[in-house]
Formats: C-alpha cells, structure tokens, sequence
C-alpha cells in the first residue's frame, strides 16, 4: 500500500524524571535523551516498518535538531521527497518528562511543522496513493491547515480513504473549532480525553453522539488499558487490550495504534480485528524510550496472532 502522511516531525526531549519540581524547585533527571518524535512522523515510520510505501509531507528547521527529528524515518525507509526545509523557523520540538511506570508530561513548542507551505501541495501528488492520514496538529493552524484541507480535498475528489488522528495539544489549542475540520475523516481516532474535550462531552457514549450527529460515522476511541472502542452505524463494540510485560515510556503509543489500525483497515480486515492489531502496535511501542523506539513489523502481528490462537 502507498500512504500519504501529513503533519508534524520534532525532536522530544526526554528527562526521566520521579516527579515535576514545585514552583523555584529543581530536581534532578535521571537520564536525558534525543529522541525523533512528531505523530505524524511516527505514524508515518511505523507504516513503512509494516512494509509500507510511505510519503510525509512536513517541515523542518535548518537547525541541528532536523538530523535528529529525521533519522527514524530514514532508518524506516519514509520517502521524504515532500519534505520541506524552513530557514527561520525551528524543527518543532517537545519537552518530555518520563515518570516511572510509563507515564508522561509534555511541553511543545512549536516550530516549522505548523509553517507546510501549502502552495506547494499538488493534486497529483496523490496519484497512486491508497490512503491519506492526517495530524490533526496539521489542522490547529498556519499554512500546515491550508495544506491538510487541500489533500483531504484532493483525496475525497479521488474516493481515496482519509484517517485523521487527533491529537490532545490539537484538541486544547483549537477546542470545539476543530469539529468542522475533521468532517473530511473517513475514520477518526482519538482517546477518551481527546473526544470528550472535542464534543463537551461527559462520557464515551455522549461523545460518539455527538460526532454521528456532526456527520463523522467511523470513530474509533483508545481507551488506553481498557484497549478500544470501534464505533460505527452499524457496530458499537470494545476490543480488547494486547498485554505486555512492562511499559517503559507510552509516548507515542497511540500513533502506534493509529498505524496499525489504518495497516489493518487497507489490508481489507473487519475494523474490530483491524482494532486489534492496532492495540498490538500501540502495546509494543510502549516497551521501549521514545515515540519511535520500537516500530512494529508483520512478524510482530504474525506472532500476536498465534499467541491468542
């Protein structure tokens, strides 16, 4: 399959850390790590590690921080050919705090992703593309939210499938705003905090609602340990987590997911066990430091597979 990916690349900064310093406190990092991050990066990279055809359509700065924010996808085999290098602003860039367990607080920054130049975007750039996935980061604002509506357009005139991946810092910066936006989506995903701060929703249900009622008829919900949610006309059904023996860092886990679930999907799979095999991504990504530390491959569904066989 041949993806075309829009959205952010950046370089997290990741401090292992017990806790966050109170106000004129410091504290000290156990360990501080370079690590490339972005989710439309990631996304990106772990479709071509599924053996992907993959084309990312994203900025950098011309700093040395791009070497960093670039070097999964090169390792990945990401055609960068759509790439784009800004000379003022930074490659975009997060601060991340790593707390024991897995769990993580972020400061973002951002940089060149949100300045895409639309004007270079062409229709025939999706030629012989099969799906088109979307940050929704690429939709808060900037030229990058010129250039999203511009693919998505050419990829409904072309019936070709868009996936859109919300993102929470997408949700609080554009909050209900973003609503319209996402309307293009053949499939969103998101997590439960993502779909309750994008509807105003007090639960899951209430949420889901309120997207069919917008128009959106294929959501599907992360809801982290609990595994996922597939919500659609006809089916409303909770697919079950994958286990792993120890989460190290869940940056990046939903992006994983978000891979996974789109493979499964343009595979030709039913979307519970498409699901499925998102939950198996987003599990292994947790296993390793970084959003990108560890890419899934079809051995790794191929072995999910028989484990529950």
């Amino acid at each position: 399959m041949r993806f075309f990916v829009v959205g952010d690349v950046s370089v997290d900064l990741i401090y292992r850390v017990d806790r966050l310093p109170e106000p004129g406190e410091e504290v000290a990092a156990k360990r501080m790590l370079y690590r490339p991050g972005g989710a439309a990066a990631t996304v990106a990279a772990q479709l071509a590690s599924l053996g992907h055809t993959v084309f990312l359509a994203s900025r950098v700065g011309s700093g040395p921080l791009s070497a960093i924010a670039l070097e999964g996808l090169k390792a990945a085999g990401v055609d960068l050919r759509y790439l784009q290098e800004d000379p003022e602003h930074p490659t975009t860039n997060v601060l991340v705090f790593l707390f024991p367990g897995g769990e993580r607080s972020m400061v973002a920054s951002v940089g060149a992703s949100r300045h895409l130049d639309a004007s270079k975007f062409r229709p025939r750039m999706l030629d012989t593309i099969d799906a088109v996935i979307v940050s929704a980061y690429a939709l808060v604002g900037g030229p990058q939210r010129e250039y999203a509506a511009k693919a998505m357009a050419a990829a409904k005139k072309r019936e070709i499938p868009v996936f859109i991946d919300l993102g929470t810092g997408a949700v609080r910066q554009a909050g209900p705003e973003l609503l319209p936006r996402l309307l293009p989506a053949d499939y969103l995903l998101m997590n439960q905090g993502e779909l309750l701060g994008l509807t105003g929703a007090d639960s899951i249900s209430e949420g889901l609602a309120a997207l069919r009622q917008a128009g959106i008829e294929r959501s599907i919900v992360k809801v982290g340990p609990l595994g996922a949610i597939v919500a659609t006309p006809e089916e409303e059904a909770l697919v079950e987590p994958f286990e792993v023996e120890e989460v190290v860092d869940t940056t990046g886990a939903g992006d994983a997911f978000t891979a996974g679930f789109v493979h499964g999907v343009m595979e030709g799979l039913p979307l519970l066990e498409a699901a499925r095999l998102g939950n198996v991504a987003g599990a292994l990504a947790t296993t390793a430091v970084g959003a990108q530390g560890r890419l899934v491959t079809p051995e790794d569904f191929k072995a999910a597979r028989s484990s529950v066989a």
